[in-house]
């Protein structure tokens, strides 16, 4: 069973109390009640992973530093799977990934910048849609169902001027040009978060189970999201994906999405009703808000294809000088204030008032004594 977020906060709320209630006469600065911002918190740490968020990082930390000018954060974009690499190595005391750890990941461990038996806590602070980007001249916007989108990528559709495609588009002028699709060459959590759309949506066509890793070997491939987004942009007939504030920055075109009756195009508020629709995923931790999204959903105006990453930290660290800096960092993301400004910069979804709460009471848990 599923246990939706309506019932999980009452539980997670609950232990941030008695975290709070145990830590209110040690708490730093930029936890006190003028919220994160109000600054006092000095230090410096480095975090890395998903590239997808680094625009929103850059807003963060910005937002975050001119608060607490003697603070430092620093954020080496080289993907979600180096993150989650880094940070169970104790290299990074918190990382970006545009997926949550597995259960069985989580179990096996170890992660070395926490004490021993600490939980971690994921949050799911940037929620974005993926574009599926494209380079036709003369063609701005295509809608397409599953199944197409699902053979472009898997090579079963070779030319833009496939029947397929024209049914879909009877207005549109389609060339005979071939289809050039480009994937992520590294573990990507965006490959993993659009993978799970094709398989989930168009199972007939797209048979691979849904992985960071690319899993076929056709096709061109290009490092992070910038390297996919250049391909694309530099190309003709190239069809990618991307994490859609970046897809907006080149000016790509972009395919709207068929939802049940309706062709969908991303957008911040169409990403956030998926999100807010789906349930936190079994088996977890008080803290670790990993959301199991369906991406099947008929609902109106919804939009499938959606990236959700996550800000990953340690509830107690074995180094215990760097939870204050890194929970005041998270409590920042996570406000109002930080989500208008991610959302401002990269064109992502704010988070809802209620995953906030869970969200809030998840960061109040990380022990700073």
């Amino acid at each position: 069973m599923k246990i939706s977020r309506i019932a999980q906060v009452g539980a997670v709320a609950a232990v941030a109390a008695l975290a709070l209630a145990g830590c209110a006469s040690n708490e730093p600065t930029g936890n006190s009640s003028d919220g994160p911002a109000a600054g006092g918190l000095s230090g410096e740490i480095a975090g890395g992973g998903a590239s997808s968020q680094e625009v929103a990082v850059q807003a963060w930390t910005a937002g975050f530093q001119t608060a607490n000018p003697e603070a430092t954060i620093s954020y080496d974009a080289a993907g979600s799977g180096a993150g989650r690499e880094s940070f169970q190595a104790g290299a990074f005391p918190f990382a970006g990934s545009d997926r949550a750890f597995t259960v069985e990941e989580i179990e096996a461990g170890p992660f070395d910048a926490c004490v021993d038996g600490s939980g971690i806590i994921e949050l799911p602070t940037y929620i974005s849609p993926i574009a599926v980007i494209f380079n036709i001249e003369g063609v701005d916007s295509l809608n397409l169902d599953a199944a197409t989108i699902a053979g472009l990528f898997a090579g079963t559709i070779t030319n833009w001027n496939d029947p397929a495609i024209a049914a879909l588009n009877p207005d549109a002028t389609l060339p005979d040009l071939a289809v050039t699709p480009v994937h992520r060459a590294d573990d990507s959590g965006t490959t993993e978060n659009f993978t799970d759309y094709l398989f989930q949506a168009a199972p007939d066509v797209w048979t691979s189970e849904p992985d960071g890793v690319w899993p076929l070997s056709t096709g061109e491939a290009a490092q992070g999201t910038s390297g996919v987004v250049s391909a694309v942009a530099g190309g003709e007939g190239t069809v990618g994906y991307a994490d859609a504030s970046r897809a907006a920055e080149e000016g790509l075109s972009t395919v709207a999405v068929q939802v049940g009756e309706e062709f969908v195009e991303y957008s911040p508020e169409a990403a956030a009703a998926i999100v807010d629709a789906s349930p936190f995923e079994e088996g977890r931790g008080e803290g670790d808000l990993a959301i199991q999204l369906d991406r099947t959903s008929g609902e109106a105006g919804v939009y499938p294809i959606v990236l959700i990453s996550y800000m990953i930290a340690c509830q107690e660290y074995a180094d215990a000088s760097v939870a204050p800096l890194v929970k005041g960092y998270l409590e920042y993301i996570a406000s109002p204030e930080g989500q208008d400004a991610a959302a401002e910069a990269a064109g992502s979804a704010p988070i809802s008032d209620t995953l906030r709460e869970q969200v809030d009471a998840a960061i109040a848990s990380i022990v700073t004594e």
